[in-house]
């Protein structure tokens, strides 16, 4: 393995282990560790990759490491972004898993789980702080992104107000510059096919093809998944509806991606095997729409009225993740507790150089802390 191989593992594995609070999170401490600290590509470019992830089914977050771990090092830096951030959260959830079904429960992490949601707040607005200073290039663009903020606090679903943002934008700049390029074909690889399956027993192969489909076709948050997964697997009997919430929280509450939930739920309806057919199948999809997708984005740059595009999309996503900051500090800080890790989190992020690992860490103790002992 190369060098630069290795510094791909090295700090996906690293964000998986550390990476919590949900795509927005985990999208700020990529760009602190890819941008700001080892510059393997400049804020502009961060920004696209980030505006054409949110068009593509699957994980954000998860697909934004493959961009990055793509750029550094190849498709083998792909490959190993991928899995490497993939990797702790499906062992930590399969470990869960097993004492889940082992002994009907799961482990008392509620303590540091109300400290890190507080926390990871600061670490959200330095970077849609960092991201918006490049994003937001022109008064056009500014109000783009303020409608787009309002439709998403409005509850309009992000792919619908990501998209007619992009095409607002383009047309508009199109036409407000009377330019007559030639559009480049391009067109975002979208799956939106259904299986049909219909299984009479609970395979490990059964359980990869359901949770393929899932992947393939998957929009949005952990709220999405749980609606997915509730009319593939509770309306076909394997899980009752109570064992599928408590797969959604495990999923909250480790580092990584959300989508880690399917380890949880393969181990429950097949043991071992089905654990690993489900995490393969729900994550395999968004590797190959990587793979496909990355080497449009510099030619998407290119063309003038894909810049349009673009530059709206990007505006558009700054302004989602704005949109899931307010919603979060609306939903996580509702008593003093909340108030001061948060407080404390932010002098960190803007006062300090301090990792955003450490304010994760930090966050976690001071939650036990608050919890336990006030």
């Amino acid at each position: 393995m190369n060098n630069n191989l290795k510094e791909v593992a090295s700090v996906f594995f690293k964000l998986g282990c550390f990476a919590f609070g949900g795509p927005a999170a985990h999208i700020a401490m990529m760009e602190d560790e890819v941008v700001t600290k080892r510059k393997w590509m400049t804020r502009d470019y961060f920004l696209d990759l980030i505006g054409t992830t949110n068009l593509i089914p699957g994980p954000n977050s998860t697909e934004m490491t493959m961009h990055c771990g793509y750029e550094r090092a190849g498709k083998k830096g792909l490959f190993v972004a991928g899995i490497a951030f993939i990797f702790p959260a499906v062992i930590i959830t399969a470990l869960l898993a097993y004492l889940y079904v082992e002994c009907g429960k799961l482990p008392e992490v509620e303590p540091f789980v109300f400290g890190i949601k507080p926390a990871v707040l600061a670490i959200i607005a330095s970077a849609v702080l960092k991201l918006g200073k490049k994003a937001v290039k022109t008064i056009e663009l500014t109000i783009i992104g303020l409608l787009v903020l309002t439709a998403s606090l409005f509850g309009v679903n992000e792919v619908f107000a990501l998209l007619s943002a992009g095409i607002l934008g383009m047309l508009y700049f199109y036409f407000k510059n009377k330019v007559s390029a030639s559009l480049n074909s391009f067109y975002p690889f979208l799956l939106s096919s259904t299986l049909g399956l219909t299984l009479s027993k609970i395979s490990a192969i059964n359980v990869f093809w359901v949770f393929l489909k899932v992947g393939a076709i998957l929009y949005g948050s952990g709220y999405v998944l749980f609606a997915y997964l509730d009319a593939e697997l509770v309306t076909r009997g394997w899980l009752t509806r109570v064992e599928l919430i408590d797969a959604i929280a495990v999923g909250q509450f480790i580092p990584g991606p959300v989508l880690s939930t399917s380890t949880f739920i393969g181990y429950q309806l097949s043991g071992f095997p089905g654990a690993l057919a489900a995490t393969t199948g729900i994550f395999l999809p968004s590797f190959l729409f990587v793979l496909i997708l990355n080497p449009f984005i510099p030619k998407m740059r290119k063309s003038k009225l894909l810049r349009y595009f673009l530059d709206a999309v990007n505006v558009a996503a700054v302004a989602v993740m704005l949109a899931v900051l307010l919603v979060m500090t609306k939903e996580i800080v509702l008593d003093w507790k909340g108030v001061v890790i948060a407080l404390i989190g932010a002098l960190l992020v803007f006062k300090t150089k301090v990792s955003p690992i450490w304010i994760i860490i930090i966050g976690s103790v001071l939650g036990f802390v608050l919890v336990r002992f006030l």
